[in-house]
């Protein structure tokens, strides 16, 4: 790979080509992480052209340049936000300090983790989803699908580059970890467990997309105001490409439940067997696919309250959602935040420390950016008449981990019995049935402008193409 030219193979805004020591680790990387790619990204996918965004610069008219490319040829770039080099330390011990341009020796550890946890979570989501390409609803849909794919292999790049720039030998032994680990595997797992559920149809995708990589979002926001610079400008950069995917999410839902809506205005009913019957996801499916990935996706943020996380606040590592937007002494030394605790079972309101309910706070911008999202799938229900509201569920809803775990509660926020969860729960969550039923669906549509009949087309195209553009060419 000594050949590679690293200002044309991989857009970089790093000085790739001047660092030799770095070029070398690169060097030795890339080849393995193709091969990853090759093993355990999208299947039968090698020669297929597909029409992909590609980052070449950071600048506004850069990051986004659209052409066909076949996927294991897309430019992984390396690219973090232009540095402000006045930039201080905004919250935490070290508020008011230069940002660090290099890793101070006593938060080594504790970057090195925050970055790999970070990083781990980019090819984890290319494996949960790489049998789906085989049941797309469209090739709009399958382009879509391939562009989540490759942008979290090029967040994979950016938290491998932090590890071989800043972090030496462990970095490096790190950074070869991240293309070890497997999505689901018994042995050797992913290390958040919402990155080791299986991703079985388009309909979890489309939840696991707007659920999941929201909490990306809020994550990535949180890191983007690091007093570590080079990991808080990356993150900024990644969040540009994060949107998107936030976007197949939530407009793959609300094109569902548009179809959904259609069929139920068509042949005036709500009944989910007669739906069923012709085709569509009924409502009340669509809200209990919803209630699991999102409860899933809530045990991302960690414990209500965590002495870990206020050690990253106040180290300067890892700051809140909008940091520089909160009225507030950003040290929190003596304020208290609001959390919900249990006592004898029930559900009660409780205080703690500000900075030890980090978590929960980011948890919190979390649901009300969900509840906003919701909201708008809300006003397309209404819209054609149809008597049913999708709700958020309540934020101890078959939690697995922090306060509520083991706690049976209802999407509601009730708690309720063993007996009755059990009695219950096939209104709650996705059913075996539910789920064999969603699978049945899983065809291929793949002539262009051609939409499965379980979901509607979108309102327009790709980058100002048509619905009918050839999207994905197969050779």
């Amino acid at each position: 790979m000594s050949g590679v030219n690293y200002s044309e193979r991989i857009p970089n805004n790093v000085g790739l080509s001047d660092d030799r020591r770095l070029k070398r680790a690169l060097e030795h990387w890339q080849p393995k992480f193709l091969d990853w790619w090759k093993e355990m990204g999208p299947v039968e996918t090698l020669n297929h052209d597909v029409y992909l965004r590609t980052a070449v610069s950071v600048e506004a008219g850069g990051w986004a340049h659209f052409d066909f490319v076949k996927m294991p040829d897309y430019r992984w770039g390396i690219f973090l936000e232009p540095r402000e080099p006045e930039r201080k330390i905004g919250f935490g011990a070290h508020k008011g300090e230069p940002a660090w341009q290099d890793v101070p020796g006593e938060y080594r550890g504790t970057l090195r983790r925050i970055i790999v946890t970070q990083g781990d979570t980019e090819p984890a989501s290319v494996e949960q989803q790489r049998h789906l390409g085989l049941t797309c609803p469209s090739l709009y849909d399958l382009r879509n699908l391939f562009q989540v794919n490759v942008e979290e292999g090029r967040h994979l790049w950016a938290m491998v580059y932090l590890l071989h720039a800043h972090f030496g030998r462990d970095g490096r032994e790190e950074a070869e970890s991240l293309l070890v680990r497997r999505s689901g595997d018994r042995d050797n797992p992913r290390i958040l467990g919402a990155f080791n559920e299986a991703t079985p149809d388009w309909l979890s995708f489309f939840m696991f997309t707007f659920f999941t990589d929201r909490d990306g979002k809020f994550q990535l926001c949180a890191l983007a105001e690091s007093g570590f610079d080079p990991l808080a400008r990356t993150c900024r950069f990644m969040l540009t490409e994060e949107a998107h995917h936030m976007f197949v999410g939530e407009t793959g839902i609300r094109r569902v439940i548009q179809r959904t809506c259609e069929a139920m205005r068509e042949h005036k009913t709500d009944d989910p067997a007669v739906l069923r019957a012709l085709g569509v996801i009924d409502l009340p499916t669509v809200q209990r696919y919803l209630n699991f990935h999102f409860a899933v996706t809530l045990d991302l943020f960690g414990a209500e309250t965590s002495s870990n996380a206020a050690t990253f606040f106040t180290s300067g590592i890892k700051g809140r959602f909008q940091e520089e937007k909160l009225i507030d002494d950003h040290v929190l030394l003596g304020a208290d935040y609001p959390i919900l605790d249990v006592r004898d079972g029930k559900l009660v309101p409780g205080i703690a420390p500000a900075v030890n309910a980090l978590n929960e706070r980011l948890r919190d911008d979390f649901i009300r950016d969900t509840d906003a999202g919701m909201a708008r799938w809300n006003r397309i229900v209404k819209g054609y008449g149809v008597g049913f509201e999708f709700r958020t569920p309540h934020k101890a809803f078959c939690r697995k981990i922090g306060a509520f775990a083991g706690l049976h509660v209802s999407p509601e926020g009730e708690a309720v019995s063993p007996e009755q969860w059990n009695a219950r729960a096939r209104q709650f969550l996705p059913s075996d049935e539910d789920r064999a039923y969603v699978h049945s669906l899983m065809g291929r549509v793949v002539e262009p402008g051609k939409f499965a009949n379980w979901i509607a087309p979108p309102g327009k195209g790709i980058e100002g193409q048509p619905l009918e553009f050839e999207y994905v060419r197969f050779n």
